[in-house]
């Protein structure tokens, strides 16, 4: 599709010079996070910003406290959704920086204050151009990623996609160095579930396990036979992950307890492979569990689908961020078992979901998401930006 070149450069002139303001929103956001379904100052932050901008077409509260923003060209045409998300992680920030968490067990280590402000930037600058564009933006701010059923699921509920054509999101990587874009076709992260086993035995006296039922002597052997879940269950063609990561259980040397817990995740592509586990799971359990005399239940929580970018848009991705920043700095989206809530969308709409390199030679932004020291390089605010304004002029062009 043709790019209005001319106006296009206008607005990447327009980013860069308010590149700082947008620097300073994502500093602001850094000190300030909110948990997930806790993020009212931020909610309220965002709003007036768009408010401030000139924007009057405001949703606020949608599926929580999720604000949709709408953008109408001069003339119609196709409808585009761009997502940002704005939770935080109850992680403490260990980073010497002045804008360094000021809320103490809590912050933005997954770069979501990034792909908020990153967000405002283009709001306002597409603002200013709308008489230049035929159609629709759609500007979705979403809390709770972090924490399912997450913040998507809900605001698609609530309508936020009513009317959408197509939906875009971005997501700053750390494993990738600033300037590179990655883009890729088909499922690129997984769908995730969690699952809690409870155990119940009959506790009594170390030294008289004969009159006990052991819940960590089965647990352990749950624990076994899970393991062989992926190795031995699942076509070595498919891909699946079940890890356990919680077994809990007693508090005395010498006393066996009465119950065990044991707290996994299950990473699958395939909706087939994904029912497959759970149902392995539960029989495995209840085999286990049966066979030495004890009792069971299971907690189990279908957590976000499996993440599909659409071929036809993705296509288009590459070729304008090719167009926008050269070949050499488009690159493959790796495909990973990590999982993401812009899946729902994707459920709903085409689109395709890409990640902004945000690494450079300064070893503070190379730590991994999640990670009390996480950090970016802020230059990669700005290629988001450019690159929600090329897709959003290739389509929405006047």
């Amino acid at each position: 599709m043709e790019t209005n070149t001319t106006t296009l450069a206008d607005v990447h002139n327009d980013l860069e010079t308010n590149f700082s303001e947008v620097v300073e929103w994502r500093r602001y956001l850094h000190q300030h996070p909110e948990l997930s379904f806790q993020e009212t100052e931020t909610a309220k932050f965002i709003s007036d910003k768009l408010q401030s901008f000139g924007y009057e077409d405001i949703k606020t509260n949608v599926g929580g406290y999720g604000i949709v923003a709408t953008l109408t060209g001069k003339t119609e045409g196709p409808t585009i959704a761009l997502r940002a998300d704005f939770d935080a992680l109850p992680i403490k920030d260990e980073k010497d920086v002045p804008y360094r968490s000021k809320t103490n067990g809590v912050m933005h280590a997954c770069g979501h204050d990034g792909h908020t402000a990153a967000l405002l930037g283009t709001a306002k600058a597409l603002f200013k151009q709308r008489n230049n564009l035929k159609g629709k933006v759609i500007f979705l701010f979403q809390p709770a990623e972090e924490v399912p059923p997450g913040g998507a699921k809900e605001m698609i509920e609530d309508g936020a996609l009513e009317g959408v054509d197509y939906v875009y999101g971005a997501h700053l990587n750390s494993a990738s160095p600033v300037g590179k874009v990655n883009v890729g076709e088909g499922f690129k992260m997984a769908a995730v579930d969690k699952f809690a086993i409870t155990i119940q035995g009959k506790g009594g006296h170390g030294a008289a396990p004969q009159e006990t039922v052991d819940p960590i002597v089965i647990g352990s052997d749950i624990v076994s036979a899970l393991q062989k879940i992926v190795s031995r269950r699942v076509s070595p063609l498919e891909s699946a992950v079940v890890t356990l990561g919680v077994f809990q259980s007693g508090q005395a040397f010498n006393v066996i307890p009465d119950t065990a817990r044991i707290e996994g995740t299950v990473r699958t592509f395939n909706a087939a492979i994904r029912q497959q586990v759970q149902e392995q799971i539960e029989a495995i359990v209840a085999g286990i569990t049966s066979g030495f005399g004890a009792t069971y239940s299971i907690d189990y929580l279908n957590g976000y689908p499996a993440l599909y970018n659409h071929p036809e848009e993705t296509a288009l991705l590459k070729q304008l961020f090719t167009e926008e920043f050269g070949e050499e700095q488009v690159i493959p989206f790796e495909t990973g078992m990590g999982a993401e809530d812009f899946a729902y969308y994707l459920q709903e709409k085409p689109g395709s979901f890409f990640k902004v390199g945000s690494r450079n030679e300064d070893t503070s932004t190379h730590y991994p998401h999640h990670h009390p020291k996480f950090d970016i390089d802020e230059r990669a605010l700005l290629i988001t930006e450019k690159a929600f304004t090329k897709i959003v002029f290739s389509l929405l062009g006047s």
